[in-house]
């Protein structure tokens, strides 16, 4: 199976999508529906969002499991530490190794119940992300993917310290990085720069949310971190009881953002879909990042 380093090193710019498990049956098939209307797009890589414990992880096993073998995409598959033992984590990374799936996202994972709460690793479990980043690779040939924040992480006292992680994840084995959510493209290229400076050359990608609701909007802000900056508010907050028009002006906004990330030499833009493609596919299309037909 190719690797998600493979095709995100090309000399033009391509788009990753993530997608979560199913809930239920419907969901199953909003996502299988979103699933085979990118697929024709060819993005360089799909990942699954994992939940630990029970039938959401198991879902996105199974999930994984279906693009790699009913689809022509290149799956990369969540792995979180969160309410895992050791012996559980090895469980899960043999089954993607024996179902031949080679690219897996390494993350630490919030604390169950409340993300910003203090983090308690499970008892025979691990504490730090590149604790697990480690440990996929000793359990195969895997690309290992890991998360990257461009405000810090909150349980971070500064960028510098931030910073000291994400270079922990990428002495442990880590390939890539993806950005958690951000506003600005500034406020990813700045941690383009942190990382370029600390001389690695390891891949970090932009994390873009098509911002298509107000609902949307502060599903950001709440993941970001950050503050709604004064001219997205501007724009998109008188907007808010005009569906059509918030819709427009937030998918003109995110694309404004990605063509200032293309300019800047950004080669990969990974969209969080909420298993749905219609406004990636918009996104992707006014880039010119969709390939022409043969």
């Amino acid at each position: 199976m190719t690797t998600v380093t493979e095709r995100l090193r090309t000399d033009r710019p391509v788009f990753s999508v993530e997608f979560m498990p199913p809930r239920d049956e419907a969901d199953e098939r909003r996502l299988w529906k979103a699933v085979r209307e990118l697929e024709g797009l060819d993005p360089a890589f799909v990942s699954v969002t994992y939940g630990a414990g029970g039938s959401s992880r198991d879902r996105t096993i199974r999930t994984t499991g279906r693009v790699a073998t009913e689809t022509t995409l290149v799956p990369m598959a969540h792995l979180t530490a969160v309410d895992h033992t050791v012996a559980e984590l090895r469980n899960v990374i043999g089954w993607y190794a024996a179902h031949g799936i080679r690219n897996v996202l390494a993350l630490r994972g919030d604390p169950p119940g409340d993300p910003n709460g203090p983090w308690v690793p499970t008892p025979g479990g691990l504490n730090y992300a590149d604790e697990l980043v480690a440990l996929v690779r000793e359990l195969g040939d895997f690309c290992v993917g890991v998360a990257a924040f461009p405000y810090g992480h909150p349980g971070c006292a500064d960028l510098d310290e931030d910073t000291d992680n994400l270079m922990r994840k990428f002495a442990a084995g880590a390939d890539f990085a993806i950005a958690q959510l951000f506003f600005q493209p500034e406020d990813f290229l700045r941690l383009r720069d942190r990382v370029a400076a600390r001389g690695t050359d390891k891949l970090v990608v932009p994390g873009i949310m098509p911002l298509t609701t107000p609902k949307m909007l502060y599903k950001t802000v709440e993941l970001s971190g950050a503050p709604l900056p004064p001219h997205f508010a501007a724009r998109l907050e008188p907007l808010a009881e005009d569906a059509k028009a918030f819709r427009a002006e937030g998918i003109d906004l995110i694309t404004e953002t990605c063509e200032r990330l293309l300019a800047e030499g950004v080669n990969d833009l990974h969209f969080y879909t909420f298993n749905q493609s219609r406004a990636t596919r918009e996104v992707v299309g006014r880039l010119g990042l969709v390939p022409a037909r043969a």
